[in-house]
């Protein structure tokens, strides 16, 4: 629970993949794409992670080990600092949630089951950080099947620690605190009332075990991507605006070193996606099928 609640806000970028036109005008059977230039020598990587997932996926992938072991450094979305963590964000406020108000009493019992013996004090989370929990809880115990000890870390910190192994340097391309801000942003003015019903139908679908809302994870699995590169972004806040602030240090990084840049899928696609905003740059993007 512990490795869980401090991998909690990753943010679920992934689940802005599904309900979007399939105009497509790239689709492999990939997640993981070259970076070349005419212009260097310096070959970089780029590859689209699922939070969900984890050590067994990432071993799985011969190519992207490989991929990771030639470059000098490896960018993520965020590092994990501690004393910065998302628990510890949490713990420091001295505002709580009233969940009686968001929760009947069964789910509050079922909540406070999760978090007994986690450091993160789950009454200071917001109903829309305890969604996302609930949410990543789901696709990881359910949909992966992930025993409730299974403290494997998450696809992208586990990238992140076995960069460390080989010494390469990890750079963050923002702060826990900046996708935690985001994550409430995003539905900033959602009534009550629907945060209780979403609230109330995870919690369901957790105690159900039901793997009929799988889907998704299914879909990254078997790597069936279709990155409809001709698509306008639906989300301004979470994939566009990120996606146009990262651009900068990572076109500056690609120039200096050999880059492996391991950010949520859904950033890779549509048209403010960063394949698109790297060939605009100059950069040959090319597929490296893994299955």
């Amino acid at each position: 629970m512990k490795k869980i609640t401090t991998i909690l806000f990753l943010i679920f970028t992934t689940t802005y993949l599904i309900g979007q036109n399939s105009n497509d005008s790239l689709k492999h059977k990939t997640v993981l794409f070259k970076i070349t230039n005419q212009n260097s020598k310096n070959i970089s990587y780029l590859f689209g992670t699922h939070h969900a997932f984890g050590k067994s996926f990432f071993d799985s992938l011969t190519r992207a080990n490989q991929a990771l072991e030639s470059c000098d450094l490896l960018i993520k979305e965020n590092l994990n600092i501690p004393g910065r963590m998302a628990e510890d964000i949490i713990n420091q406020r001295t505002n709580k949630t009233k969940w009686n108000k968001y929760l009947n009493k069964i789910d509050l019992i079922f909540v406070k089951s999760l978090f007994d013996k986690s450091p993160t004090d789950y009454n200071k989370m917001t109903p829309t950080e305890m969604y996302v929990f609930l949410n990543r809880y789901f696709k990881q115990q359910i949909c992966l099947n992930k025993s409730a000890n299974d403290t494997s870390l998450s696809l992208d910190d586990y990238i992140g620690s076995r960069a460390i192994e080989q010494n390469i340097e990890l750079y963050g391309l923002e702060t826990t605190e900046e996708q935690i801000d985001l994550i409430n942003k995003d539905v900033e003015g959602m009534p009550r009332k629907k945060h209780k019903k979403r609230l109330t139908n995870i919690i369901r679908k957790i105690s159900n075990e039901d793997s009929d809302y799988c889907e998704e994870i299914d879909w990254y699995s078997n790597m069936e991507v279709s990155y409809q590169l001709n698509v306008p972004c639906s989300n301004t806040l979470m994939l566009t605006d990120r996606n146009n602030k990262w651009i900068k240090p990572i076109k500056e990084l690609l120039e200096k070193k050999n880059c492996f840049i391991a950010v949520g899928l859904s950033h890779l696609m549509y048209e403010c996606g960063l394949i698109n905003q790297l060939k605009k740059l100059g950069y040959n993007i090319t597929p490296i099928e893994l299955k």
